[in-house]
């Protein structure tokens, strides 16, 4: 058997998918761009776009290496393996529309592979890249900070992730019947085999959450429709369905027993201790107004992920449960 590669004579393919992100994705081809570490070529499939997309990138006359697909109607993990299959690097490094890269992405992504020949994933990480006092308090009550993570444990977005093709291949790549939470599944097809991910938390994808209280909904909908079809977290979804579930029966029975009122306003405390105590440094650039506004947000959007989550779940449940044998060998396909 070969020993992999490191060190320079890695060569890296970074992949990307896009469904209607012309205005998005000049930023993101910038800042690729600009990486300290260029990558050896970058293959983007289209989805079908039809705001401008696609050609804007044929029109592209740019330094960046392009190869570009188009898979009109595919989903994101159709997309993803399209674009792999389609590279040519030992080395894939993920990302997505809609983000910047900071320049030293690649660089920090690709330094664990070459300071050992037994490294076959690294993690990177992202940060919001708010532009609203709501966007500050959305990226605050949903977003982990680096600390907060435990390398361990961490399951890596593709939207910072590399990983050697070959392991790609091994776990026959994203999969293609899950609309959402493709990302998840692959990561933890890959931990089944016993990869671990490095940890690169400087290798920073920027992206700009959601920009009002429908559109969040709608995206964390769908994250908890993926995880019901995939039959991922039930745990922690039990969980949320039985802590509203008992905060609502103390909110009917508190005018006779105050102490639940108490108990009620104390869980809620503890529920929003972390958001508040994150949002703290990051409301500092921002006016009075706007800070008063970023604070009244914080229990608001808690109730709007909680509320999406808990109707997603349970579509993705129904659906898994009526696909049933049609599932099955879908997967095992």
């Amino acid at each position: 058997m070969v020993a992999p590669k490191k060190g320079p004579s890695l060569k890296v393919s970074v992949v990307c998918t896009v469904f209607n992100e012309r205005e998005s994705l000049p930023e993101l081809l910038n800042s690729l761009e600009h990486q300290v570490r260029p990558p050896d070529e970058v293959v983007i499939v289209d989805g079908g776009s039809t705001d401008g997309t696609l050609e804007l990138l044929q029109g592209y006359r740019g330094p960046l290496p392009l190869k570009l697909l188009e898979l009109p109607g595919g989903n994101i993990a159709q997309g993803r393996n399209a674009a792999i299959r389609a590279a040519t690097g030992e080395v894939i490094a993920s990302t997505d529309a809609g983000v910047w890269l900071d320049p030293r992405w690649l660089l920090e992504l690709l330094r664990p592979f070459e300071q050992g020949e037994t490294v076959s994933a690294v993690a990177g990480f992202f940060r919001p890249d708010p532009r609203s006092a709501f966007e500050v308090a959305l990226g605050a009550t949903v977003l982990p900070t680096p600390e907060e993570v435990t390398p361990e444990t961490f399951l890596p977005s593709s939207r910072s992730v590399a990983y050697r093709k070959s392991l790609w291949e091994s776990v026959s790549g994203y999969p293609e019947w899950l609309d959402y939470c493709e990302d998840l599944i692959f990561d933890l097809n890959l931990r089944k085999q016993g990869v671990s991910f490095a940890w690169a938390p400087k290798a920073v994808a920027y992206f700009r959450p959601r920009q009002g209280f429908l559109a969040f909904f709608r995206q964390y909908y769908r994250y908890a429709r993926g995880d019901g079809k995939a039959n991922l977290w039930l745990r922690r979804h039990l969980i949320r369905y039985g802590a509203y579930a008992c905060g609502l029966l103390a909110l009917v029975l508190g005018y006779a027993l105050p102490l639940l009122w108490m108990l009620l306003v104390l869980g809620g405390a503890a529920y929003l201790y972390k958001p508040y105590r994150r949002l703290l440094p990051l409301s500092v650039g921002l006016d009075t107004r706007r800070r008063l506004l970023a604070f009244a947000c914080v229990p608001l959007i808690r109730l709007t992920g909680d509320v999406a989550k808990m109707a997603g779940y349970l579509v993705g449940v129904w659906w898994r449960w009526r696909q049933g044998p049609a599932l099955k060998e879908s997967r095992e396909a």
